[in-house]
């Protein structure tokens, strides 16, 4: 009979301070990581701006998916688009950089290799004994830091897109070390800086080359790797080396931005034990939570014809700064049971023949996350931190723990409404 008063607990509805606490802490972790551009992106009046030195923002939902789908008129290449900092480290033909017949060939190549039924077991085999001990951590009573486990978990992927980990998972690179070589080159990246510089730019090769000779070897080897995988489904050397590399930097550093994310806003609002007493809305509570925290919060296309956005006139060579960010935030509050992402399409893995091709990775790895803490839903948040000074907002640490039965079943929570200068949570009152 324990768990009846907790039952009645998760049936009450969200209380607007709950979401308040949400909000609040979102802010904090946009604010951290961009404390001078992010404020100055969201005052900018207007769904589209020109802005001199930065180039024309645009912040509107529907005018950004037309300027994504308008692959004649914006591109990936040219000046101010990603191609100026992904091609001198990654080479020429990776999909970052690439547009027309040989992006829309390269995406037929690596479909297979994003299948459900592939990402599903990659990530089974990479994650599931890590989610399993975490889960069993929470249970034992122990605080455990959900930033240091998604790490982790990027480290074990990252093994399986390289090739360094054998067909069951195990091996030593799975650790902070290899997380970190790889999110120092997304470190050198600002919005200010639109190409990186000579120190960074070499540092950025040395560590995509020696992960990269792992990765040539796996090629050549059999298909049980993801490089040998690659090899089968048709792509040459040059293609895989560049395809996991592309997945490597993009794919990573947003997942261990999102995870902690997602958990801290379903815990603040209280959503948490209302989707694990009604599943159906989990997916809109994904949905919604990539909406309101946007992991790749902007995007960058350079014109290639002179046309307008709305009502501001674009020139060839004009810098596009897509703030997906404002524009999947303008819809409001987080709210599963309204679901407003659903309007967007998913835009914030882009749109049209350069929507995110990893995304179905992405989901997995997000939902062996969140099937963990929906299975222990009086988990709540012990301390935390903001990481400052980041490329993808994030927490810098996000310690959980479940209270004891006694309180849970008491239906007693402590409620964590802030941190001091250390990151440490002031319980405040109860829910």
């Amino acid at each position: 009979m324990r768990w009846s008063s907790s039952a009645t607990r998760v049936s009450r509805p969200v209380r607007r301070s709950s979401l308040e606490l949400a909000r609040h802490w979102e802010e904090r972790v946009l604010r951290a990581a961009h404390p001078v551009a992010y404020p100055a992106l969201r005052a900018l009046p207007g769904p589209v701006r020109r802005v001199p030195g930065l180039g024309v923002v645009v912040k509107d939902a529907v005018l950004l998916r037309a300027t994504l789908m308008d692959t004649a008129g914006f591109s990936k290449n040219g000046p101010g688009a990603p191609s100026e900092l992904w091609t001198p480290v990654l080479g020429p033909s990776v999909l970052l950089n690439m547009e027309g017949a040989d992006h829309a060939a390269l995406r037929r190549k690596l479909g297979p290799l994003f299948a459900p039924a592939f990402v599903e077991g990659l990530v089974a085999a990479s994650l599931g004994p890590a989610t399993a001990e975490f889960g069993a951590a929470l249970d034992r009573g122990e605080t455990v830091d959900l930033v240091a486990h998604a790490r982790r978990s990027a480290s074990a992927v990252i093994s399986r897109l390289v090739g360094l980990a054998d067909k069951d998972g195990h091996r030593e690179v799975v650790d902070d070390e290899l997380f970190a070589r790889v999110s120092a080159i997304t470190g050198f990246v600002s919005l200010a800086r639109p190409r990186l510089s000579a120190p960074r730019l070499a540092a950025a090769r040395g560590i995509l080359s020696e992960l990269g000779g792992q990765a040539v070897r796996a090629y050549h080897g059999d298909e049980s790797t993801v490089p040998g995988r690659m090899r089968a489904l048709g792509l040459d050397e040059r293609e895989a080396m560049g395809a996991v590399g592309a997945f490597v930097l993009t794919g990573t550093e947003t997942i261990v931005s999102f995870v902690p994310r997602l958990a801290a806003i379903l815990i603040d609002s209280g959503w948490l034990p209302r989707l694990a007493a009604d599943r159906s809305l989990v997916d809109a509570a994904i949905a919604e939570g990539l909406r309101v925290t946007t992991p790749s919060p902007v995007m960058l296309r350079s014109t290639v014809r002179p046309g307008a956005i709305g009502p501001v006139a674009v020139r060839p060579g004009d810098r596009i700064v897509l703030a997906t960010f404002a524009a999947n935030r303008a819809l409001g509050g987080f709210d599963p049971s309204t679901n407003a992402a659903a309007q967007l399409k998913q835009l914030w893995f882009g749109a049209g023949v350069h929507y995110c091709l990893g995304a179905p990775l992405a989901m997995a790895q997000i939902r062996i996350t969140l099937d963990a803490l929906l299975a222990r839903p009086a988990v709540e948040i012990a301390a935390r931190r903001p990481a400052r000074g980041v490329l993808i907002p994030s927490y810098a640490s996000l310690h959980l723990r479940v209270p004891r039965l006694s309180a849970a079943a008491e239906g007693v929570r402590p409620r964590v409404v802030d941190s001091g200068a250390d990151g440490r949570s002031q319980p405040q009152g109860v829910e």
